[in-house]
């Protein structure tokens, strides 16, 4: 009898060792087939290379036991993307990559679609735009050229810029008001075509991201002529960020910047979440992301759970207010 007592109560111990080391890895969450990164936006812009840097660096550093791959969907203004990760409610493999269309988007389509049909994941930093000429341009400085739009007609100087109604332009609006002239606004697919026509003389300026331009800039093909931030960029490496003035410093009175954040489709757990949270941290972690953050001129900051979720409402506020000044909203 005691011997068969002495059994059972060994045979209960280890079930409940058993249980106690199996239940945790129950509850960690991880993919189990191929994470879709989707893009809602063109091939080179600052997202799309933001997107693949992080890809890489999970492949590189083995962060995730599945692949990722990167999936631009970019019609519609970036609709395409937002819309197939809201239809995916539940899925848990699938991530975007946002920027300022998140917000523009539907404000100017009437798409239905809002940043809270999304799962916030993770801020990962704010991307910083700068006015942009053509180095052989006569233009050394953000007071030359707002003086030469002032002193010309207007439609005279082409803007080039992502998408229509979108941060870009609502920039070049801004500097509309700034100015008193119009800039023929002339929109593009992603941000590496906007740079590209720049090169090429094709039109007068941008108002690019650091990263899709920095290495025109490098090259000595561009000139940065002021940053939209409320201070210098200080990061200094193949370029000297802190000799941009702010277009506030040069009297242009014009300031915005942009979110570079995480979101999951709709209806995940938060083990999911918290998986992609998790992950966004090793990869933040890297050198090669503190290398890109520096490449890029970014304003590094990073915020997930609720801070991040009252972040975004407030740009979605400020936002709307913003495109409603512009007259991009949809009727």
């Amino acid at each position: 009898m005691k011997l068969a007592k002495s059994l059972a109560l060994a045979a209960l111990t280890t079930a409940l060792t058993g249980l106690a080391t199996v239940t945790p890895s129950l509850a960690e969450w991880k993919p189990s087939k191929t994470v879709e990164f989707i893009v809602p936006a063109g091939t080179g812009g600052g997202a799309d290379q933001m997107a693949r840097m992080i890809q890489g660096i999970i492949q590189k550093h083995q962060l995730m036991d599945q692949s990722m791959v990167v999936i631009n969907k970019s019609g519609g203004a970036g609709a395409e993307g937002f819309m197939d990760v809201k239809e995916s409610a539940g899925n848990e493999h699938k991530i975007i990559i946002t920027l300022s269309n998140l917000f523009t988007t539907p404000l100017a389509t009437g798409v239905p679609f809002s940043w809270e049909d999304l799962t916030p994941v993770a801020m990962l930093a704010l991307d910083n735009f700068v006015l942009w000429v053509n180095a052989s341009s006569p233009y050394q400085t953000a007071k030359d050229y707002i003086a030469a739009v002032q002193g010309g007609a207007d439609n005279q100087f082409k803007m080039a810029g992502t998408g229509s109604k979108q941060e870009d332009q609502i920039i070049t609006v801004a500097l509309d008001q700034v100015t008193g002239k119009k800039f023929t606004y002339v929109p593009f697919k992603g941000g590496g075509d906007v740079a590209k026509q720049l090169v090429g003389g094709h039109v007068d300026s941008t108002v690019n991201n650091p990263i899709e331009a920095v290495s025109f800039w490098e090259s000595g093909n561009l000139r940065p002529l002021c940053v939209f931030a409320a201070e210098r960029i200080q990061i200094k490496n193949a370029v000297d960020w802190g000799t941009v003035a702010t277009c506030k410093e040069a009297g242009v009175d014009v300031e915005y910047q942009m979110l570079r954040g995480i979101f999951t489709t709709p209806g995940v757990s938060q083990e999911v979440t918290d998986f992609y949270v998790g992950l966004m941290e090793k990869v933040r972690e890297t050198e090669e992301w503190k290398a890109f953050m520096t490449k890029g001129a970014f304003t590094q900051t990073f915020k997930t759970g609720d801070d991040f979720k009252t972040w975004v409402a407030g740009a979605a506020e400020n936002h709307k207010d913003l495109m409603t000044k512009a007259g991009f909203l949809s009727n």
